[in-house]
């Protein structure tokens, strides 16, 4: 398989850089400046938190990679997984599909893309259960009163309406999508496990926007902060957009700015929390498709 990896890295590379300039530009002159977070125990803490979420979802994927007969061991596994981050910024992260296709004797695009699709499933789910909190504030507010009722119906009814669609159509989704009948079936394996590593992996991240939050002196509880964490990734995730670039700053600005936050303050935050649980990632993955590569000879690049 043929990856080209330096247009690749110069284009996350471009990317990062321009996270960077804007987290200079929102930070201040006082030693609080959003940038002096990553330098901070605090920073320490919240980056270690992101990456418990990213080997958490790496132990998922060893899981689902074993239903498909292709047990890893639990380093070259995770190592792999991360090598995956790498190409997290594509329209619906669709290039983390390729994962299955980078061993030495590569997974079939079937079923790689059926595991690509029980992870996106299970990510979405988790973080639906994680947006709660977030959505019980915002119904909560004074202004949403007059709507909070009829807005709760919406939803309900939305949600009983998508369910039996699914489940009227399912026969006939599984036809046109096969792969969708495959994630299905990783699903259906061990759900309780997946399900527990994927709500604790989303958790962890909910707690490092917390930790942010408090270390640039925004007072949100820890379940508040994983609401709104949450709600900005399903709704970057919606966008289509590559890792819901633009669509999941914007929803996590405003609901910061929604609970106080002031717009600069809310702005380093969301900068702060992008780079950490985003840009971390792509850098780890960068780095351990690199080592692959050159070291561990178990990822195919020809």
């Amino acid at each position: 398989m043929k990856l080209p990896l330096k247009p690749l890295l110069i284009a996350i590379g471009g990317a990062a850089t321009v996270y960077a300039l804007v987290l200079l530009l929102t930070g201040d002159a006082t030693d609080r400046a959003p940038l002096s977070v990553l330098a901070s125990p605090t920073g320490a803490l919240a980056a270690a938190l992101c990456v418990l979420n990213y080997l958490l979802r790496g132990q998922r994927w060893r899981l689902w990679m074993a239903h498909y007969q292709r047990p890893l061991p639990l380093r070259a596994g995770l190592r792999l997984y991360l090598a995956g981050y790498t190409f997290t910024p594509t329209p619906g992260n669709v290039g983390e599909a390729a994962r299955g296709l980078l061993l030495r004797q590569p997974l079939g695009t079937a079923d790689s893309l059926a595991i690509f699709g029980a992870e996106r499933l299970a990510d979405l789910l988790a973080l639906l259960l994680l947006t709660l909190p977030g959505v019980w504030w915002l119904l909560q507010r004074p202004e949403a009163t007059a709507w909070q009722g009829p807005l709760i119906g919406v939803f309900v009814l939305a949600g009983l309406l998508v369910l039996g669609l699914l489940l009227t159509w399912r026969r006939s989704l599984f036809a046109r999508l096969p792969w969708l009948q495959a994630a299905w079936l990783c699903l259906a394996r061990r759900p309780w496990t997946w399900l527990a590593l994927t709500l604790l992996a989303w958790a962890a991240q909910g707690l490092a926007t917390w930790l942010v939050c408090r270390e640039l002196g925004l007072g949100i509880t820890p379940l508040l902060a994983t609401g709104f964490y949450a709600l900005a990734m399903v709704g970057g995730a919606l966008s289509m957009l590559p890792a819901g670039l633009g669509g999941t700053e914007a929803l996590l600005t405003g609901l910061l700015v929604l609970a106080g936050a002031p717009l600069a303050t809310a702005v380093g935050i969301t900068v702060l929390v992008r780079l950490l649980t985003l840009w971390l990632a792509v850098a780890l993955g960068a780095l351990a498709l690199l080592y692959s590569a050159a070291v561990a000879r178990d990822i195919s690049l020809r």
